[in-house]
């Protein structure tokens, strides 16, 4: 199809300037025709290049498009709009999102960006995919042209040409045994063709965050078949031998993004995130430390594995991302029980044992007065590390492989909200806390923490009594006191903990 002229009217949308043409479509601004107001925000059509020598997978990749962004919603994909019959003139009008893609930041970047800022754009990348994720979706062509980011920071993704969703059908399938994606980005298992694994747009990211640690792509740009088969073996160059500033951290998680096998990397792009979020929690590895790169014999030894490697279809990529989930456990921190404490652990030990993989994020919250002192006693750094060594000796018998434990101690003077912020910007699957123990006609005229939390949680929030098990110490049980704080400010009141109540939400 040539170039539409600006002005045209199509179904009902004038075309402006062509802001896009590349080699499977081209892309418009658009505006309703007949002075019909515009949706509350900017319109692009997206048109297939359909001429004589363009492939049939330019209208097969606008089909999956068209099916799988009207299933999609959220801040992190453009919203659907309308789209156009395929028997007259195929296109799909969605949301103009206003930002600058991956690619275009990397162009214009005058020098290599700080490592916080490097992990900032990664963080947000990996939301965006979990979010996807969590719909369903995996990507499957996440590249610098395929991320764009707002000026809040948030990530974008775009063009779901060649992307999977779980509940409709693969239009892509008869291509199954090709290496369905753009080579410079596409994970091993989707060059043996397989499809729908969201720990492939993992791969992705980590190709994407070596690039801007770098400077250089880690597999290059293979055009051949045998070029794009070595990532099933091979791993590329440490970032850190080529750029030795680059902080072990960040190389431990670029690295682990580009695992050849799929179960070495992130289990999802949530726990990524969370990485990226929080490197002073990330366990350093050698894979980390490793400036020499990897060994030949390791390489031969993956050589022999991949050569009769069949990749089992995976699971919903929703499940998947349930099976690994964040759980964040809430952990009073003044006048506190061994009853509460131990009820608390048992209650996390129940969550993480049917959920391996999963990531355990230890938190509590103190008042800002606790650190507004210049006593060096009473200073922030002071105070914080005598929390967070508290935290990791609750945290220690929880601590067994498959797991990772991180320990945050948070600065508020509302409890509640303080909690509530850090399970909505860590993605945290399933909240544990304490239940309240004040009787249900005080709770009608004061909303404790708990309450609070089980209102607007995001996600699962499971509530517990305390209890020991041991009876001789039921005397001490009883005469301990039964009101525990989050935060010494006094203004939220947090009861003990115990047996499950059952979870909420």
């Amino acid at each position: 199809m040539k170039l539409l002229e600006p002005g045209a009217v199509l179904d009902g949308f004038v075309i402006e300037q062509c802001i896009h043409s590349g080699g499977m479509a081209h892309i418009y601004r658009v505006h309703y025709a007949n002075g019909q107001p515009d949706p509350g925000f900017g319109m692009a059509m997206k048109v297939p290049r359909m001429t004589a020598g363009d492939g049939a997978e330019n209208i097969v990749s606008f089909e999956v498009e068209c099916q799988i962004m009207q299933a999609l919603h959220g801040s992190h994909v453009p919203r659907f709009v309308a789209a156009g019959d395929l028997q007259n003139v195929p296109y799909l009008v969605m949301e103009y999102v206003p930002g600058r893609t991956l690619e275009h930041w990397l162009e214009e970047a005058a020098s290599r960006p700080g490592v916080g800022e490097m992990a900032r754009l990664g963080a947000a990348m990996a939301r965006a995919a979990h979010a996807l994720h969590q719909q369903n979706t995996v990507h499957l062509d996440l590249k610098p042209a395929n991320v764009l980011f707002r000026a809040d920071g948030g990530a974008v993704l775009l063009d779901f040409g060649l992307s999977c969703h779980a509940h409709y059908p693969d239009l892509l399938a008869e291509q199954l045994r090709k290496a369905v994606g753009s080579p410079a980005w596409i994970a091993p298992e989707q060059v043996v063709g397989v499809r729908g694994d969201p720990r492939s747009d993992i791969f992705a990211i980590g190709v994407m965050l070596y690039e801007l640690c770098t400077g250089e792509l880690p597999f290059g740009s293979p055009q051949s078949a045998g070029g794009l088969r070595q990532r099933l073996w091979m791993d590329p160059t440490p970032p850190r031998k080529i750029k030795p500033d680059i902080p072990a951290w960040f190389q431990e998680v670029v690295l682990r993004c580009l695992e050849p096998e799929a179960a070495q990397r992130y289990a999802s792009a949530a726990l990524l995130a969370f990485d990226l979020t929080h490197p002073n929690q990330i366990l350093i590895t050698e894979r980390g430390l490793n400036t020499k790169g990897t060994k030949f014999r390791t390489h031969f030894k993956r050589w022999i594995k991949a050569a009769g490697m069949h990749y089992q279809p995976s699971p919903l990529a929703s499940q998947q991302a349930d099976e690994v989930p964040i759980v964040m456990v809430a952990i009073p921190h003044k006048d506190v029980t061994d009853a509460t404490l131990y009820s608390l652990r048992q209650a996390v030990a129940r969550s993480l044992g049917t959920r391996p993989g999963a990531r355990l994020a230890c938190v509590t919250v103190i008042s800002s007065s606790l650190t507004s002192t210049s006593d060096d006693e009473k200073s922030e750094t002071s105070v914080h590390r005598r929390y967070l060594s508290t935290l990791r000796q609750w945290a220690q018998p929880l601590d067994h492989p498959g797991h990772q434990t991180s320990c945050h101690v948070l600065e508020s003077g509302d409890v509640a909200q303080a909690l509530l912020d850090y399970a909505r910007g860590n993605d945290v699957s399933v909240i544990v806390m304490g239940a309240a123990t004040h009787g249900l006609k005080t709770q009608r005229f004061v909303a404790t923490v708990p309450i609070k939390v089980a209102m607007d949680a995001p996600c699962t929030i499971i509530l517990v009594k305390q209890a020991l098990p041991f009876e001789q110490l039921g005397d001490t049980v009883s005469s301990a006191s039964s009101s525990h704080d989050y935060s010494d400010s006094g203004r939220d009141s947090t009861p003990a903990f115990g047996d499950d109540a059952g979870p909420l939400g």
